[in-house]
């Protein structure tokens, strides 16, 4: 203890409260609490005064925090009040100190050092979120909170962060007339204009608006935002099992959802468009795993062959793209939006469903990101080998329908 008295005789001419003294070692020791070891600290100075023939410290009012910990049982209470706007099962506080107080805790820190000192902000989180557990027994939750309140200690005023709310599922899109997300308009960029009738919108719905307009009203948030395990082509559907998503809800008023009736809805809202499944909670850190997730992808193709090809070369051309190597130059359609690049792309099988005079139906399994249009007709050459290419005749895309997302998640 002797060099903490040393150190705190350097301050013993400033009144300081018993937290605002015992936080300048805060972290010398553990099992107490920074108004404790004030006192302490406070009972070191004055025996050291005492033998000089000094008076103990006097203290009438702090110096540095000019006795905003009195206020504690307030902010506490306005927290309490506040966090009633929301459901939350567990919660986090932060504050807002005048930084005229933090100006002179450096001061302090510049005579006596930092290396033990905790900063005013972090002591009272830690006051305020004991007060308010004593409240309501929530829980204080430090890595993801649900929400956090946060407290301007100058005005004893409360703000709340509330945290998403993630609903994860899959879904099956059954139109070929809308995108997996809503696209802005590209005229007004979605402010409205004649193009898209006042709309804002390039398609007037999308999964997102049929899954998230349901379940927004619900948590009572702000916005939904979307994030799939990738997307599919605006004219192709996506059937199977579906594609695996999360739904982020912002700033929801609700947490607990009856996601059983919410699929009901959906899928009754949704007739011909987009069906759910699987609906469940889901984390932010799921949300990461789905965009990082790069999973096998099974199609449906209709083909049209222009040009006279009979069912044997077909079979053998298909056997030839048996667990190959494709390489793929951006493709045309999309090379105003993207990069201008090679990708190596694995084909996993192509089997013959179907052919019938200048069509066939193609089952096929490709790595993710393969451009299957492209593999089929060649795109001016840009896919090396392709379809057409090897038939030795043109062919193109009729319908393109994605029929399995080869994905470790639940089905």
């Amino acid at each position: 203890m002797k060099e903490v008295l040393e150190r705190a005789l350097n301050v013993q001419d400033r009144d300081l409260c018993d937290h605002c003294l015992g936080r300048l070692f805060a972290h010398v020791g553990t099992g107490t609490t920074n108004g404790e070891r004030g006192k302490e600290v406070r009972a070191l100075i004055d025996q050291d005064r005492a033998s000089r023939g000094l008076g103990p410290m006097q203290h009438e009012r702090c110096w540095l925090c000019d006795e905003v910990f009195e206020q504690v049982p307030r902010f506490a209470e306005a927290v309490d009040l506040k966090l009633q706007e929301v459901q939350f099962d567990n919660f986090l506080i932060g504050t807002r100190v005048d930084p005229v107080l933090q100006a002179r805790e450096e001061e302090l820190w510049s005579l006596v050092g930092q290396e033990h000192a905790e900063p005013i902000k972090s002591e009272l989180n830690r006051e305020i979120g004991k007060a308010v557990f004593a409240l309501n027994g929530k829980e204080v939750e430090f890595k993801n909170p649900q929400v956090v309140a946060l407290v301007d200690t100058r005005f004893a005023h409360v703000e709340l962060d509330v945290a998403p709310l993630f609903v994860y599922g899959r879904y099956r899109k059954l139109s070929r007339e809308i995108p997996q997300t809503k696209w802005p308009c590209r005229v007004c960029q979605g402010k409205g204009c004649q193009r898209c009738g006042n709309t804002g919108k390039m398609y007037q719905t999308s999964v997102q608006e049929q899954i998230g307009d349901v379940i927004l009203p619900y948590a009572k948030g702000k916005e939904h935002f979307f994030h799939g395990m990738g997307r599919e082509d605006i004219d192709a559907l996506m059937l199977g099992t579906g594609r695996p998503f999360v739904l982020e809800i912002s700033s929801p008023v609700i947490r607990t959802l009856d996601l059983d009736a919410l699929q009901g809805e959906i899928n009754e809202r949704g007739k011909g468009l987009v069906e759910v499944g699987h609906l469940r909670s889901s984390t932010r850190e799921e949300v990461r795993q789905i965009k990082d997730a790069a999973p096998d992808k099974e199609y449906r193709v209709q083909v049209s062959i222009h040009g006279k090809v009979n069912k044997g070369k077909v079979d053998e051309v298909l056997r030839t793209f048996n667990r190959t190597r494709i390489v793929q130059r951006t493709p045309v359609r999309v090379s105003h939006r993207r990069a201008d690049l090679k990708r190596e792309r694995y084909i996993v099988y192509v089997v013959l469903e179907d052919i019938q005079d200048e069509r066939m139906t193609l089952r096929l399994r490709t790595e993710s990101g393969t451009y299957v249009k492209e593999f089929v007709h060649g795109d001016e050459g840009r896919t090396e080998p392709n379809l057409s290419e090897m038939l030795g005749v043109p062919c193109t895309v009729d319908s393109l329908d994605v029929i399995g997302i080869i994905d470790s998640s639940e089905v």
